[in-house]
């Protein structure tokens, strides 16, 4: 599993792979011969390295962490790979702009905004009918309506392109 870490604002690439039970562990793609043990419950861990060792109290959650070693404490972010993706998608879609398509066939209802009009993230689009449902079509994030792909009563497929959104 590849995880992105971030200690003390610095990006690492993280990758633990298990193979027949031992767990292999690369930073930054170089591969790191350590092993740790864990002392109790309440977070406190010995790592041992090229016949060295430290010990660690780490205090968190699986998200964001604080770990003191020898005194010196680090504050640390983690990201696996799919919530990396997920928040890339959000941030993303919250940026504004790009086209906004239809998830699903239907027939445009009622179109809620014109061309050249400010929107913020959220906000209706247009009503779009699938299914006997009316659907308030959102804009995925602030923008400004560069074009509006369809009209009332036009019938759309799953994927049509609706509404072109320009970055506010």
């Amino acid at each position: 599993m590849k995880y992105f870490v971030t200690v003390n604002g610095r990006a690492r690439e993280v990758e633990l792979i298990e193979r027949l039970g031992q767990l292999e562990l690369r930073v930054d793609g170089r591969k790191l011969d350590l092993s740790y043990e864990e002392v109790d419950n309440l977070g406190q861990v010995a790592i041992l390295a090229s016949g060295r060792s430290w010990g660690v109290s780490i205090e968190g959650d699986e998200h964001n962490v604080t770990c003191s070693i020898a005194g010196r404490l680090y504050a640390v972010e983690i990201e696996d790979e799919r919530e990396r993706a997920a928040h890339a998608a959000e941030r993303e879609a919250t940026k504004g702009g790009g086209v906004v398509k239809s998830i699903m066939p239907g027939v445009v209802v009622k179109l809620l905004v014109k061309e050249g009009e400010a929107v913020e993230k959220g906000q209706p689009l247009l009503v779009l009918e699938a299914m006997k449902m009316q659907n308030e079509i959102g804009a995925p994030g602030a923008g400004v309506v560069k074009a509006l792909h369809v009209r009332e009563g036009e019938a759309v497929n799953s994927g049509a392109k609706l509404a072109t959104l320009a970055a506010p």
